[in-house]
């Protein structure tokens, strides 16, 4: 008995340790300058940062943690917890995941495949910049899971129809699947639909009257900020890994044997192409009227309607966890806003500097997007942007432009393999190692740093 009770201590210690820090900060006397609810969120948000870095506990657990203690905190009555778990971020981010399923039971991951090889050719490094662009210009409309996901598996056919023994291919595998994982992240930040830490800061803005930002102004920020680093991004990680061959003839003439095999476009997945275009044009053009979470749940239904996916399928392989995880998310952010928690943090922040914050922008941008991406790389990004932003936003300068700057740095998870979903669906093959991850993010990472510093600058003030 007392050995299952000393091994369970062990197993949830991290658990324990957001409890009693907890239990003592909420009995500790209040700082000056801030509420009762406002340290009371204060205290849940530290809580929250425990339990996330530890894994302590399953993201969804988390996000019932949330909703638990605001209401036994007093933070919030029951029924605005509640709303506050619901918002069109959410339905973004849940419609995102659903039409990612019926995307990638159309098929076409193998066929995307072989037309870029027909524009880059057989050439490894043409390969690799090839993979690099699309899957950055893809994760900017369906997510970055899903690009890897299509893409990933192709990767990996064409690396063993090179070699059956890894060794021989090592660094071919690690430049085709580092461009995979790090063309996904860097794409993520061009559009809204590109990931949910982009939905979250929008919802932000809107919800604390700052701005009302729409699926074009988004781009407008961002997509420029993506195109310089793609050049940068590519030719730091063509410059990691030396492959052992320079072609793969053999391997792409197998992909283009098999896919002559399946044949030409079934009307489905033509249906499937058209339906997409129209829900992308419905984010550009409508999303100020209706929401971008209201458009990508219409999508949805004509996926549904249309018969190209069953409910039963988006049902059982769209992650309601996450989407749970993200409402918590957000409306833990809300609440560090309403409480003035985020703002009195910032505060503190900035007597601490001694107002260098405040007179030199640059050290205030330079901070703001040098330690959101330190706190993504061990943490994931969406719940980076739900806590920071509103800290950030805060900050005296421009909250518009810090709220944005914010969200792209936070897709800055280059160094580890639990800084985007994308690198840990790679790290997941057992193919790349958290000593490859350093050995070209680090490069990527102070790249990415100086062209959003710039932006920030010389760029987004003129928007």
């Amino acid at each position: 008995m007392l050995k299952s009770l000393l091994y369970w201590i062990y197993q949830k210690r991290w658990l324990l340790v957001a409890i009693v820090v907890g239990a003592a900060l909420y009995h500790l006397p209040y700082p000056e300058g801030i509420s009762k609810d406002g340290y009371r969120t204060l205290i849940l948000a530290i809580m929250v940062v425990i339990l996330i870095i530890s894994e302590a506990i399953p993201l969804p657990g988390i996000a019932l943690f949330i909703a638990v203690l605001q209401v036994s905190f007093a933070i919030a009555e029951p029924s605005e917890v509640a709303q506050s778990f619901m918002s069109d971020a959410v339905f973004f981010i849940m419609g995102s995941l659903m039409l990612a399923v019926a995307i990638v039971r159309q098929g076409l991951d193998a066929r995307l495949t072989l037309m870029i090889l027909t524009l880059t050719g057989n050439r490894v490094r043409s390969i690799m910049w090839g993979f690099f662009v699309i899957s950055l210009l893809l994760t900017s409309f369906i997510g970055e899971h899903t690009v890897v996901a299509m893409l990933l598996p192709v990767a990996l056919t064409l690396v063993r129809s090179t070699s059956e023994e890894k060794d021989d291919v090592c660094d071919i595998t690690k430049l085709l699947l580092f461009a995979i994982a790090y063309g996904s992240i860097i794409g993520s930040i061009g559009t809204p639909s590109g990931g949910a830490r982009n939905a979250i800061i929008i919802n932000y803005l809107s919800d604390f009257g700052l701005a009302k930002v729409s699926y074009l102004r988004w781009m407008a920020y961002a997509f420029p900020v993506m195109l310089v680093e793609i050049p940068l991004a590519g030719w730091l990680l063509s410059r990691a890994f030396k492959p052992e061959c320079e072609r793969l003839d053999g391997a792409v003439k197998k992909l283009k044997s098999k896919v002559a095999e399946a044949g030409p476009l079934t009307n489905q997945q033509i249906l499937a192409i058209i339906l997409f275009v129209v829900i992308f044009l419905g984010w550009v053009f409508f999303s100020a009227r209706f929401g971008l979470g209201v458009i990508a749940l219409a999508g949805v239904f004509l996926y549904l309607a249309a018969g190209l996916v069953q409910w039963q399928e988006i049902n059982q392989r769209t992650n309601w966890g996450v989407v749970l995880f993200f409402a918590a998310a957000i409306s833990l952010g809300v609440q560090l806003k309403n409480t003035g928690a985020a703002l009195w943090v910032a505060q503190q922040i900035l007597t601490a500097t001694g107002g260098l914050l405040e007179q030199f922008v640059l050290a205030q941008y330079t901070l703001v997007i040098a330690f959101t991406a330190a706190v993504a790389n061990v943490m994931s990004s969406s719940a980076t942007v739900a806590v920071l932003g509103p800290l950030f936003m805060n900050f005296g300068g421009n909250p518009v432009l810090l709220g944005l700057a914010t969200a792209v740095s936070s897709a800055f998870g280059y160094l580890t393999t639990v800084g985007a979903p994308a690198g840990m669906i790679i790290a997941a093959t057992g193919l790349v190692n958290a000593r490859d991850f350093i050995r070209v993010g680090w490069r990527i990472t102070l790249a990415s740093i100086a062209v959003l510093v710039l932006a920030l600058l010389f760029y987004w003030p003129h928007i």
